[in-house]
Parts: structure tokens; C-alpha cells; sequence
């Protein structure tokens, strides 16, 4: 059995958020055991000197036992984001098409 399938067999649920560069993927998936966890990985796409795309990776094992915790503190936080800097994206770096400002700074001294 290669590898690719070994990890993907025991998927059971999967749900994707694209956002951006950015894709959530949400999966549901199956212990050696039989009961399921969660798997949540963010994926975001980077380009290389060579215009190449890759795609770095991080992933949290999510299991049973923890998801009320995980849900009471993932709500507590983004409640107190919310509460303290509004639903609005401050960072405009965040649209799609945000291009960085130079700056030039003149000076009235002749060198």
C-alpha cells in the first residue's frame, strides 16, 4: 500500500476553506481503533525564485476529548478580537491586490 493512501484511507469527512494564499482544509478521520478525530491543516502557496509553486504546511491533531476546551478558548478568543478590534480587516495587505508602498525620503540638505 503506498503512503498516500495509508493517510488519506481513513478520511471519513473533509470540508476546505480557501482563503487567499491561505486553504483550510477541516478532515474528519478514523483511529486504528475506530473513533474519529479532527484535522486541521492550513496550507499556503509560496512560489519560488523560479516562479515554482510549493506548499507549506501545518497541521493540529484534534481529538474527542479536548473539543469542548478547544471550543470554549477558540470562541473566547476570537470574541475578544471581535470586542476589542471590530469584524473589519485592518491590514490591507490582506486583498488580493495590495502592492507594497515605497517611501522616499527628501531632505532639504545638499550633500
Amino acid at each position: 500500500m503506498s503512503d498516500y493512501k495509508d493517510r488519506n484511507e481513513n478520511e471519513i469527512f473533509t470540508k476546505v476553506l480557501k482563503a487567499g494564499r491561505r486553504t483550510y482544509f477541516f478532515d474528519v478521520r478514523e483511529t486504528k481503533a475506530g473513533d474519529y478525530y479532527l484535522t486541521i491543516t492550513e496550507s499556503k502557496k509560496h512560489f519560488g525564485d523560479n516562479g515554482e509553486a510549493s506548499f507549506e504546511k501545518h497541521k493540529i491533531y484534534l481529538y474527542k476529548e479536548d473539543f469542548k476546551s478547544f471550543e470554549e478558548m477558540f470562541k473566547d478568543s476570537t470574541d475578544f478580537i471581535v470586542n476589542e478590534k471590530g469584524e473589519d480587516v485592518i491590514s490591507e495587505k490582506h486583498d488580493k491586490d495590495y502592492k507594497s508602498k515605497t517611501f522616499t525620503i527628501e531632505s532639504d540638505d545638499e550633500v
